[in-house]
């Protein structure tokens, strides 16, 4: 497990230098863009591309290409692997166009479904987001053929470019704000074409890589081709069971634009500091434990299979509980550097944080889902994770009926705090019933001592928990600070409970051997 771990700190540091950027980008946002009609628009906009973006690039697509592609690299010919990229990527490309073309020329309906409070609300901008929408659309063609690229190249074990890669859509975006906003006659605009600008600068850039390797494809087209065959099988279903979070986000989106203008870039905010961990834990061990996991299965290496899911969902654990208290603690200090900024002010710091802090207590759970699917979907198994996503989207819905219209009708300020919740709350139940499944069909079995790791990492949060709220200066010290002044004091918050978390858990007991490595020799119970 020690490369896995390498790999895993590789597309860790690379995801950090983008999610960095990523703040930057939303700093930007928040000091250029005043939250309202036109950011909710640019945000409605976005959440298509970056849905599609879940379902074929990041999600369905990778999930299910990797294991296929990985079984050719082990038991097929070079010939034969580059054939099937070559039919691949003649596929995906057709099919993507007509995708494309279709969402372009049916922007106003697409929007008026996502947003249906827009047509009634008298500050919201619908027809704005339906052009915005025409703009960003190609993205999703763009980062699907670059997702290609990067599984291509996960698959040979080069995990830095395809990780790094994301970091162009950032500083494509931040150029848009900084730069190009003025010479629109709506700012937001430029926020749009630096999208479709950084779709094409994430595809280009792996390139080189991929010419290296000797697999540039061909694009082909043939009906019937069996390895595509394979994948469209294993992908039909994968389209909906990878991406439950997402699809959950644009209920959440549309019911958010019935409560009003600004709840939508409010939910924004949150949603952006709740996938800044998910991203560096999550996807990064998600993604390096793919390729081993569908090896693991080709070879039946069954007790490795089920030691390399163990390894992960440990290591993940125990990052993803102290991220999730140190997001509760910290949602309004983050905030409050972010946005309360003579642009938008402590009103919006206060209900941008109580989404926060609801999404926050679901990121074990969002984390665990990225590790887990993998588990069914390196064995080629979409089905059970389509199930088990049904359940868990009904999920949601279920709690907003229970949550959000009861806080709405009452009169809570922020009722989209229940969206956020909900969404936790949905996650849970996809996690653990992706949990119980793999146990139950004994893909995954428990190894000797990890109740005891989950107490320690527990005793362990708890601690730098106390530290954060024993520090942390109070409301009134964030609203009269500058920002170089907030900056400072956030990071030393972070750092100081980061280094504290550490010594707890060695204090208690952990033993970093066993979080690195792991030879699959481990004590099954």
């Amino acid at each position: 497990m020690s490369r896995l771990f390498r790999s895993g700190a590789v597309v860790g540091a690379m995801t950090m230098i983008s999610r960095i950027l990523g703040l930057v980008r939303d700093i930007v946002f928040a000091n250029y863009f005043i939250i309202g009609g036109a950011m909710d628009a640019f945000m409605a906009a976005l959440r298509i591309p970056n849905l599609l973006r879940r379902l074929f690039a990041e999600g369905a697509f990778s999930l299910a290409f990797i294991p296929v592609l990985s079984e050719y690299k082990e038991t097929r010919s070079k010939e034969d692997l580059k054939l099937l990229i070559d039919h691949v990527s003649g596929t995906l490309a057709s099919i993507l166009l007509v995708i494309t073309i279709v969402g372009m020329l049916a922007a106003p309906w697409i929007i008026s479904i996502i947003t249906p409070g827009f047509e009634s609300d008298p500050n919201a901008r619908p027809e704005l987001a339906a052009h915005l929408l025409r703009i960003t659309f190609p993205y999703i063609l763009f980062i699907s053929l670059s997702a290609l690229i990067s599984g291509i190249l996960n698959t040979f074990k080069q995990f830095a470019i395809p990780a790094f890669t994301p970091v162009l859509l950032n500083i494509t975006l931040i150029a848009a704000a900084l730069w190009f906003a003025p010479y629109f006659d709506e700012p937001v605009e430029a926020l749009a074409w630096g999208v479709f600008f950084g779709g094409i600068a994430q595809l280009l850039f792996q390139i080189p890589a991929l010419i290296k390797l000797g697999l540039f494809p061909r694009f082909r087209f043939k009906k019937g081709y069996e390895g595509v065959n394979r994948i469209m099988k294993l992908m039909i279903p994968a389209l909906f069971g990878s991406s439950v979070a997402q699809v959950n986000l644009l209920i959440n989106t549309a019911i958010a634009s019935l409560l009003g203008t600004g709840f939508i870039t409010w939910l924004y905010y949150s949603d952006r500091f709740v996938e800044l961990p998910l991203a560096l834990i999550g996807v990064a061990i998600g993604v390096v434990i793919l390729p081993k996991l569908s090896g693991n299965h080709a070879k039946k290496e069954d007790k490795a299979f089920s030691a390399t899911l163990g390894w992960a969902a440990r290591l993940s654990l125990l990052a993803a509980l102290p991220a999730m208290l140190g997001l509760i603690l910290l949602a309004k200090p983050i905030l409050a550097t972010l946005i309360d900024n003579g642009v938008n002010g402590w009103h919006d710091v206060e209900m941008s944080s109580m989404s926060l802090m609801t999404y926050a207590l679901g990121l074990p759970a969002f984390i665990l889902v990225k590790v887990l699917v993998p588990g069914f979907y390196s064995r080629q198994d979409t089905k059970t994770p389509v199930k088990i996503g049904i359940i868990a989207i009904f999920s949601n819905m279920l709690f907003n009926l229970l949550i959000v219209f009861p806080w709405y009708k009452m009169g809570y300020a922020a009722p989209h705090a229940g969206l956020a919740l909900a969404t936790a709350l949905a996650a849970y139940v996809n996690a653990g019933l992706l949990i119980l499944t793999l146990k139950k069909k004994n893909i995954y079995r428990s190894q000797k001592g990890n109740i005891k790791h989950f107490i320690q990492i527990l005793i362990a949060t708890a601690i730098m928990g106390l530290s954060i709220w024993w520090l942390a200066p109070d409301d009134t010290w964030w609203q009269n600070h500058s920002v170089l002044q907030k900056i400072s004091m956030l990071l030393g918050l972070i750092f100081s409970s980061i280094i504290l978390y550490f010594i707890a858990l060695l204090l208690v007991g952990v033993k970093p051997k066993r979080l690195l490595s792991d030879d699959g020799n481990s004590k099954i119970t």
